[in-house]
């Protein structure tokens, strides 16, 4: 039986995960200062990312079913922990004597393979702890912790990199993996272990996922249509470092990168104090539309304080389109398999991704060669294409029948 007081046990592990994204986001911020300095390359800067992400996408439904077969709190602290060693491998490099672009994508893959533990285990028990009237104003914190990584950590690498360098970075995200074991550590030990289920194979697990995802048709074209907007937002998240980098230096990047972020932290808040009640499917389609709309934007100036309003906005539009996409999916899906079929929706949302990392950066480089301008004005004409499909693929969704009846359908997700 949930009782309220989990909610402090949410907030403690929120917090570690607070922690984490934000030592999290001071080595991104960094590796990409430092691997576009070195190569003068969008492409390069999106391999390391795409070797970063894959290995969660790959990982993302069997990580999902063992969140579901085993002690969940365990899974996180092995993920966390152990995510650290690739961190590590890549510092050792850097006091070596400076790492290669190859150095960076082995430990950045290190990393990225033990942390595709962590996100089923982490949305899985929030259910365990919280009750159904929780769940929006849980996701608007979430939405908030994982927008550290964009706000506070780029202000702080881009001063702390005018005094240091990217080791300072990296040493320091090492030290939050520690901080964030240990909040796992206490919720597990307050709320006791999770029996290891034994009843249904592996295989079997993972198929149950998909039987249920398949049979809510509206939840699985919510998914699918996700797909085709993380291909545009993968592109943004991808080229906006160096289409500023071009232009400017990483100091003003940091500061950029803050203010852009900062909506997502108003809009965090608010969602965290008041969350969502209803208009979910058209808060949905109408903050992905606006934050399309601020991707045009975003990408057509070379000056730092439009980039900045549009950006603001951008960020700002986010939470609500997280926060009502997840209260739409979460209510769906019975509690005992949460997450086995968060790690197929976490697979099939997230594969635009793959594509935006495997493409935008080589389409940046070759229309920057193409028109002469320079990779950050070809980092800026696929940033602004991006965003229109994205703006009519959102206004769009707000005509697929079987997605507008979820609203009208909010049954507890017990089972």
């Amino acid at each position: 039986m949930k009782s309220q007081s989990n909610l402090r046990k949410f907030i403690l592990l929120w917090a570690g995960e607070l922690i984490s994204s934000i030592g999290g986001g001071l080595t991104s911020f960094g590796l990409g200062v430092y691997i576009f300095q070195q190569t003068g390359s969008a492409a390069s800067m999106a391999l390391v990312t795409l070797l970063g992400f894959l290995p969660t996408l790959l990982l993302s439904v069997p990580a999902g079913a063992l969140a579901d077969r085993y002690d969940r709190r365990l899974l996180m602290m092995i993920g966390d922990g152990c995510s650290a060693l690739g961190i590590v491998y890549i510092l050792a490099c850097m006091m070596n004597g400076g790492a290669t672009l190859t150095q960076i994508c082995v430990g950045v893959l290190i990393s990225a393979v033990f942390s595709a533990l962590l996100e089923p285990a982490f949305r899985a028990t929030i259910t365990d702890l919280l009750t159904k009237e929780e769940f929006s104003r849980a996701s608007g914190l979430v939405s908030l912790a994982g927008s550290a990584r964009y706000l506070l950590s780029p202000i702080l690498a881009g001063f702390l990199l005018t005094v240091s360098d990217v080791k300072l970075l990296l040493a320091i995200d090492i030290g939050t993996f520690f901080l964030t074991v240990v909040s796992a550590a206490v919720v597990r030990r307050s709320i006791g272990k999770k029996a290891a289920e034994t009843a249904t194979g592996f295989l079997a697990s993972i198929r149950e996922g998909w039987r249920i995802l398949r049979a809510r048709k509206g939840v699985l074209l919510l998914v699918l249509v996700s797909s085709a907007i993380t291909l545009f937002m993968g592109m943004f998240q991808i080229l906006a470092e160096p289409l500023m980098l071009s232009f400017t230096d990483a100091k003003t990047l940091g500061v950029a990168e803050t203010v852009c972020a900062s909506g997502m932290l108003v809009s965090g808040l608010v969602l965290g104090v008041r969350g969502i009640r209803r208009h979910f499917t058209g808060i949905l389609s109408a903050s992905l539309a606006l934050a399309g709309l601020m991707m045009i934007g975003f990408g057509l100036f070379e000056d730092v304080l439009p980039i900045c309003a549009f950006g603001f906005l951008f960020f700002a539009a986010l939470p609500f389109a997280n926060n009502s996409l997840d209260y739409l999916t979460r209510t769906h899906i019975p509690d005992a398999v949460q997450g086995r079929v968060w790690g197929l929706i976490g697979f099939l949302s997230q594969l635009g991704y793959v594509v935006a990392y495997a493409v935008s950066g080589v389409a940046a480089d070759a229309l920057g060669a193409w028109t002469g301008m320079g990779v950050g004005r070809g980092a800026a004409l696929v940033i602004q294409v991006a965003g229109g499909m994205m703006a009519v693929i959102a206004v769009g969704m707000r005509f697929i029948r079987s997605i507008r009846e979820l609203e009208g359908d909010m049954e507890p997700a017990a089972e």
